[in-house]
């Protein structure tokens, strides 16, 4: 490759929108596929603290953890920060004249897309302004972020995906998948409301697999159950995990660990984005990051997500599996798992075998 110009570069970005950026150029050889070659993938996941709250007041979820904390006190955390939060709330509503019943019947009037009456409407419209201040104010404790953390840990390693994608079967070879690290940042700010980044560094995934596993791990956090929890999902019982929202996912860059050994038996440069990094990040903080806070601050995503969480009632098994609330409150907590089933997930999991170094399908699915 004869590159004459050695402003190539900033001249091809001058010709885009600021939204799409060349960061540079590398020589490969002829048979290079950046797919096909691609030995593993970073996802990066963004979403605001106030996601792991637990649920709110006399939502049925809460009713529920409720009756968790009182039957099995060993098992469940307690999480009074997050409680004294929302009693503070709805401390702030009542004495703005907002009772419990008024904000049940437009919880209900929202769930069933029902039209409020004008003091419900009026009621409506303070609750979300003193909903919204008061999660712009909410900065998670270390405590927590760190049981989040330990809880995502879990996914490291190869496990038997088939309860975070659609479809799949538990005897399925192509549902298990290796996931290299998992991390989870510092809290940080965007306008005012806090946020942390998950990034998860798998050599493949399938379609929805992110999204379920940040659905179930903050679910874990949510309700103060063992986050043991997660295990458990690898195991052959069907279970139906809830998507978190898409808005937070993005794809932060392709890595070609496995290609860049031939790149080096050819004396050529290693394909990597390490020394686009600073670059890279800033691009996403103007650009993706901005974008994603500008959309929950007008459209409430991720407060809409959990609050649908919190009331969801059709919470019945079916024969797609196990409905996701009776699954982080029973099992191994309630000892409702039978021993053959137990050990029929153990020896599948002492069978998955680590795939660092395979190339992914053509026919895989990703986030």
């Amino acid at each position: 490759m004869i590159v004459e110009d050695e402003d190539v570069v900033e001249k091809i970005n001058q010709a885009l929108p600021e939204q799409i950026r060349v960061w540079g150029y590398q020589r490969v050889n002829k048979s290079f596929d950046c797919r096909k070659m691609c030995s593993s993938r970073i996802y990066e996941y963004l979403m605001p603290t106030y996601s792991f709250l637990p649920p709110r007041l006399n939502s049925p979820l809460y009713k529920l953890v409720k009756r968790m904390q009182a039957d099995h006190p060993e098992n469940i955390r307690v999480d009074a920060d997050g409680e004294k939060f929302w009693v503070d709330l709805l401390g702030r509503l009542e004495a703005a004249g907002i009772d419990q019943n008024q904000l049940d019947q437009i919880t209900e009037a929202n769930r069933e897309d029902i039209p409020l009456t004008v003091p419900l409407q009026i009621a409506s419209e303070t609750v979300k302004k003193f909903s919204g201040e008061a999660r712009e104010k909410y900065r998670i404790k270390k405590e927590k972020l760190d049981v989040f953390r330990d809880t995502m840990k879990l996914y490291e390693g190869s496990h038997n995906f088939h309860n975070f994608t659609n479809g799949k079967d538990f005897r399925d070879p192509s549902a298990k998948r290796y996931m290299k690290n998992i991390t989870v940042s510092e809290p940080f700010v965007i306008g005012n409301l806090e946020w942390v980044s998950i990034k998860i560094h798998g050599q493949s995934f399938m379609l929805h697999q992110i999204r379920k596993m940040i659905g179930l791990a903050s679910l874990i956090v949510r309700t103060g159950c063992p986050i043991d929890k997660i295990r458990e999902s690898f195991r052959m019982p069907k279970v139906n995990i809830p998507k978190a929202p898409a808005l937070g996912l993005l794809l932060e860059r392709p890595v070609y660990d496995g290609f860049n050994e031939k790149l080096k038996s050819y004396g050529h440069d290693p394909i990597t984005f390490d020394k686009f990094t600073d670059k890279m990040e800033a691009f996403k903080k103007k650009f993706i990051y901005s974008k994603i806070y500008e959309q929950e601050e007008s459209e409430h995503t991720f407060h809409g997500f959990f609050g649908f969480i919190d009331y969801f009632t059709g919470n019945e098994a079916s024969n797609q599996g196990l409905a996701i609330f009776d699954f982080v409150t029973q099992g191994e907590i309630n000892g409702e798992i039978k021993n053959d089933a137990k050990e029929t997930g153990e020896k599948a999991d002492e069978k998955i075998e680590n795939t660092e170094n395979v190339e992914n399908k053509p026919g895989d699915k990703t986030e």
